[in-house]
């Protein structure tokens, strides 16, 4: 089992980018040489207890007492696997239709949940198992076990046709807006070449249309009944909770629920497969992808483990292999990756990579191929397998902190049961990753990768153009009395070069995160070239005078830290993340990252090249095209903010962009002085300010003043104005109305919030209730409000079915109009808002990034510890009527700027037909047509 979320077919169609060759660092002063040479993995441990109930339900019990929250994890042994062809996406349907209500609770299942503050609440569906899971406040789970345990044992009766056919709409859209994407058909369609006819892993998660349309009533209930009984589920509860107090409430609201049917699972089907299959797929992509993957061993086994630390050897991170020799030697791909796709009966391991435009991927193939047999041949150094075998033990170590979630305590204790019959399973995994020899990875290669592979080339599609029981059932538990936020002291010292330090002290896992934020970031592009602030940012990655790219990013891997820098509208940041005992050689890399960036020029050409591939990406993809366009429309061509939301600049920018431009743009942003550390972790300030003075005494502010950025305030535009950009053939329509907003600085901030979740800041707001559960036409529709250090955008976003564009733009209008006029906010709205952002603060600063990040915003705000734990307390304090005055003062849905992404064929003249305002064609640079 890997230690983060097992990807779905549907998941993973966007896949990650990849890595670079290791070669040996013979300097032996290395920061991480001991560290490599003693190959000690911390150890984990995540005790647990377990008992079955009468009815055969398996419940495991981790306690955790750091917050006073508990995760509510639920498993059922059933996914797509299960289904019969035919009767294709039937397990994701019915995950859907259990969040529309039970016998007892016949309303939206997320309600009392947001009203209680639950956080990480989902559910998903894989081919091997369904779960569904959610955090909630101490006081809080009694409500959420009397609703898990009513879903499970009291549904059929509340699952109507109307919720039926609603639900089977959404999946439907969902589907469409997932193929709309680019690359978006790739896995459903390797699902059905890569497995045999008949075999449960040869059709997607999602299932087909076809399949979709014909499902029944008579279908769920034989669903629910086959697969949702006691006995096939696995409750994990994690956090504040012991096993004792675990066994009464799993009795009262789960002991009366039914065993379920006797089943017949099967445990394994390998699908090994002989010789070389081809295919090429014609799509609207930005760039050529080759896909190259072989059928391998199943979960559980030793092989499958030997492949997932192949993956980081040989195309994951900066130092893997295929990554140094088509990225950087060669630069003929702009991205590579691999992964080793786990699942119950077989597994496969992946191959991809991005061409660069004018290069065939038939010499990629060649070069992956000449990779593979050199790898295969001579096995992995021991320096390769020592990096990689740190960086996922380090990934788990990060996960074990939080109790819930994807990759949380709670998720990993699960797994281990439903899929090994084992909680503790992940101790095996640990210890087969410790144990591998660069032998058993490459015998793993020789069993699985020589022989079997298919290949599957996407390519742009051509461009054409044409002429013109115990438990009551009858209410609900109340939830107790919510424990007040307590959060750690905030030490702050200052250093001898003025860098000022502020420090959270949390030690319930050995780790500690830095982020050294600089008041920068795009809006410091204001009258030169925009992309600079996050193009000069990536640099920092890109190796220093001390060390090349390739050595930072081993000994970083070797280290287990990260480190990252980037850059958003208003700042600029570097952060790390690193395990306690290896601190201090990490704070070598941090310090040599800040004081001595190299800005190579061969670095920056082949990262420039990259970078323009990523905004040709960005400008395929619906939503990002119009928030690249969005800004320049509402703040106008002279103001900071008109740049590209993704902060990625334009061609014309990124390749006039010189190493003196980034020399100067450090020299005159990045100084102590214009900064200020924010770190949260196992550590304290006697242990700390030593180690920031030993490595960052040096660093110190020029004689020059400090910079000053330029914000100008923009009249907000007085009429609504229509932008259309062609997107032929795509199923989806994307639509994004925007207009200016106030500052995040504003004394009304929590009111402006407030506001905002109601109209369509939630699942459960107006705006994603009428177009998602009421239509059936989006998967998703909200609004927001992007806050910044100047004016703010308030947002409204809807992908749409295409058929449904100009129904859901009146649908949008009417919502905001209603919203202004003779439906404004009501109590009940404001008071479900004001108790899911209350309730859930006791759990919202669980992980030290989460803490972190919370801190930086509260200081950018120039407030203290005690303002951000007083959240709560201004929150309900909130009355209807300054709900109303705000929602009356903030929105403007009668000067809307309107962009929307399109079949242009399909839906302009609807889009013209409302008359809404000037109509303007634009193309994906935002030039007018």
């Amino acid at each position: 089992m890997r230690f983060t979320k097992t990807l779905t077919a549907v998941a993973v169609a966007t896949v990650l980018l990849g890595g670079c060759k290791a070669t040996a660092d013979n300097n032996s002063n290395s920061p991480v040489a001991e560290v490599v040479q003693q190959q000690n993995l911390p150890a984990v441990a995540i005790p647990y207890e377990s008992f079955t109930l009468d009815n055969g339900l398996r419940v495991i019990v981790h306690q955790d007492k750091k917050a006073p929250i508990v995760a509510v994890n639920v498993w059922y042994a059933v996914g797509s696997k299960d289904e019969q062809q035919g009767q294709t996406g039937f397990a994701h349907l019915f995950e859907h239709l259990m969040f529309n209500g039970t016998e007892n609770y016949d309303d939206e299942y997320f309600g009392p949940f947001e009203r209680a503050g639950a956080t990480d609440m989902n559910g998903t569906t894989n081919n091997d198992r369904t779960n569904y899971f959610q955090n909630v406040p101490t006081p809080a789970l009694d409500m959420a076990l009397w609703m898990e345990s009513d879903r499970m044992g009291h549904l059929l009766g509340a699952v109507t046709q109307e919720k039926l056919d609603e639900q089977r709409g959404v999946v439907q859209n969902e589907k469409r807006q997932g193929e709309a994407q680019p690359y978006g058909r790739v896995f459903s369609y390797l699902a059905e070449q890569t497995f045999p006819t008949g075999h449960p892993y040869s059709w997607s998660v999602i299932g087909s249309m076809e399949d979709l349309e014909a499902a029944s009533l008579d279908d769920v209930h034989q669903w629910f009944n086959d697969y949702y009984g006691a006995a096939n589920a696995v409750v994990v509860l994690a956090g504040d909770i012991d096993v004792e107090t675990a066994k009464a409430k799993m009795e009262k609201y789960f002991g009366d629920i039914g065993a379920g049917k006797p089943l017949k699972k099967m445990e394994s089907w390998v699908a090994k497969s002989t010789g070389t299959k081809r295919a090429t797929m014609e799509d609207q992509v930005p760039a050529a992808r080759i896909y190259k993957l072989w059928n391998t061993a199943e979960m559980g086994t030793a092989d499958s483990e030997y492949l997932s630390l192949l993956v980081d050897i040989f195309a994951s991170g900066k130092n893997s292999r295929l990554y140094q020799r088509l990225v950087y030697d060669e630069q003929i791909a702009s991205m590579v990756s691999a992964f080793q796709y786990e699942r119950v009966l077989a597994g496969q391991f992946f191959v991809i990579a991005d061409a660069k435009p004018g290069v065939e991927l038939e010499k990629i193939e060649a070069i992956i191929d000449e990779e593979l047999v050199k790898l295969m041949q001579e096995g992995p150094t021991a320096e390769e397998l020592a990096r990689v075998k740190f960086k996922q033990v380090a990934g788990f170590v990060r996960g074990a902190e939080r109790i819930g979630g994807f990759g949380g305590k709670s998720d990993i204790l699960a797994a281990g049961e439903v899929y090994h019959d084992d909680p503790g399973y992940y101790k095996k995994t640990l210890d087969t990753i410790e144990q591998a020899t660069p032998a058993d990875i490459q015998g793993a290669m020789k069993r699985w990768l020589s022989d079997g592979a298919f290949v599957l080339n996407v390519v742009p599609q051509p461009t054409y153009t044409t002429a013109e029981a115990q438990a009551d059932r009858s209410e609900l538990p109340a939830v107790g009395d919510l424990p007040k936020l307590d959060l750690p002291d905030l030490n702050s010292f200052t250093l001898s070069n003025g860098l000022e330090v502020h420090l959270a002290q949390r030690s319930d896992v050995p780790t500690v995160q830095m982020n050294l934020v600089f008041d920068s970031g795009y809006a410091a592009d204001h009258g030169g070239k925009v992309g600079t602030a996050s193009f000069t940012m990536s640099m920092l990655r890109e190796g220093t005078t001390n060390r090349d790219a390739l050595t930072l990013n081993r000994e970083l891997e070797t280290l287990g830290t990260n480190l990252y820098a980037s850059a958003s509208l208003d700042s600029s940041r570097i952060m790390m993340d690193a395990l306690t005992s290896n601190l201090d050689a990490s704070l070598v890399l941090f310090a040599d990252v800040l004081q001595n960036p190299a800005f190579s020029q061969e670095e920056i050409d082949r990262k420039r090249g990259n970078w323009l591939e990523n905004i040709k990406k960005e400008k395929a993809q619906p939503q990002a095209q119009a928030l690249r366009v969005l800004p320049g429309l509402l703040f106008g061509d002279d103001h900071a903010y008109s740049v590209p939301l993704t902060g990625s600049g334009t061609n014309e920018s990124i390749n006039s962009l010189t190493r003196d431009d980034m020399v100067a743009h450090t020299q005159t942003w990045l100084r102590p002085d214009n900064a200020r550390l924010v770190v949260v972790g196992d550590t304290t300030e006697a242990e700390l300010k030593p180690l920031l003075e030993k490595y960052l005494a040096n660093w110190q502010a020029p004689a020059t003043a400090k910079p000053e950025k330029n914000y100008t305030d923009v009249t907000p535009q007085q009429n609504s104005r229509v932008y259309l950009i062609d997107q032929p053939g795509t199923p989806q329509s994307t639509i994004i109305a925007g207009h200016l907003a106030p500052s995040g600085k504003v004394d009304n901030s929590e009111a402006i919030d407030v506001m905002s979740t109601i109209i369509g800041g939630s699942f459960t707001s107006r705006l994603n209730m009428n177009l998602r559960e009421d239509k059936g036409w989006s998967y998703g529709a909200r609004s927001t409000w992007l806050d910044a250090e100047a004016q703010g955008i308030y947002l409204a976003t809807a992908p749409v079915q295409t058929d449904k564009t100009k129904e859901s733009v009146q649908e949008i209008l009417k919502e905001f109009n209603s919203y202004l006029g003779d439906n404004p906010a009501t109590s009940e709205e404001l008071e479900k808002v004001k108790a899911n952002k209350t309730a859930k603060l006791p759990g919202a600063y669980e992980t030290k990034a989460a803490l972190l990040r919370a801190i930086v915003d509260t200081l950018e705000k120039e407030k203290d510890m005690q303002w951000l734990e007083s959240y709560g307390q201004r929150i309900q304090a909130l009355e209807l009527e300054t709900i109303r005055d705000t929602a009356q003062q903030v929105l403007r849905p009668d000067a809307l700027t309107w962009v929307i992404v399109g079949d242009l064929e399909k839906i302009e003249a609807d889009i013209r037909s409302l008359n809404l305002g000037e109509v303007i064609k634009l193309d994906s640079d935002g030039v007018p047509l």
